[in-house]
């Protein structure tokens, strides 16, 4: 059983580029028709890569575990009651730094999703990504895009290569992220945008983050 959509929050600025029809990715009904605002907080821990993704009234929505030990860097996202919905797997040997997303916890390639990698090899000071859903393969042109800065954690989601925003994100200081040193983001997500497919953005981008200061 999936876990039911957030409660809605109150309308962000409207989208550049015009309203848009349900984008499903990972589900249709992951689609809200209306802005679903998220928290997502970095957990501390001996794991690496867990995360806790709640609504605003603290109702656990998606979590994210990661692995002990793990020649791979591998992510498995679960809804709240504990199905997996997403796998996600880092390539170990790319350039661009790709990450492989797949249904449930699967890494069978019948079961990608879509693939996520930078822009180009050299991003010093901001990070763009590139998605492309699995039936994409020519990765001629992307199906979405994301922006972002590592230093000030905030990043902009995009519909294929253009200005038509369907997200937003940035950090938030909490106390607990300051006693912790944990990462703690505020999520917008869109009207008629899959927000785990979104979620699972962030917690990639924050993962290249990781990687760039390890």
């Amino acid at each position: 059983m999936a876990a039911p959509p957030p409660f809605p929050a109150p309308p962000p600025p409207q989208p550049s580029g015009g309203i848009f029809g349900p984008l499903p990715v990972v589900a249709p009904h992951f689609c809200a028709p209306y802005v679903v605002q998220l928290n997502v907080q970095e957990q501390f821990g001996l794991r690496e890569g867990d995360f806790l993704i709640t609504d605003t009234n603290g109702a656990v929505v998606i979590t994210v575990k990661g692995a002990f030990i793990s020649i791979h860097n591998r992510r498995v996202l679960f809804d709240a009651y504990g199905n997996p919905l997403l796998c996600m797997k880092e390539k170990v040997i790319s350039m661009h730094n790709r990450w492989e997303v797949y249904r449930g916890d699967s890494t069978k390639s019948s079961d990608l999703l879509f693939t996520v990698k930078k822009s180009s090899i050299i991003q010093p000071f901001k990070t763009e990504m590139y998605i492309y859903l699995a039936s994409n393969t020519s990765h001629e042109v992307c199906d979405f895009k994301m922006n972002g800065s590592f230093n000030e954690r905030a990043c902009s989601f995009y519909l294929g290569n253009t200005n038509t925003l369907i997200a937003q994100m940035h950090r938030q200081h909490t106390a607990t992220s300051v006693v912790l040193g944990t990462d703690h983001y505020s999520l917008t997500v869109f009207p008629n945008v899959d927000y785990v497919f979104i979620s699972a953005l962030v917690v990639i981008l924050q993962e290249l983050h990781t990687d760039k200061n390890d």
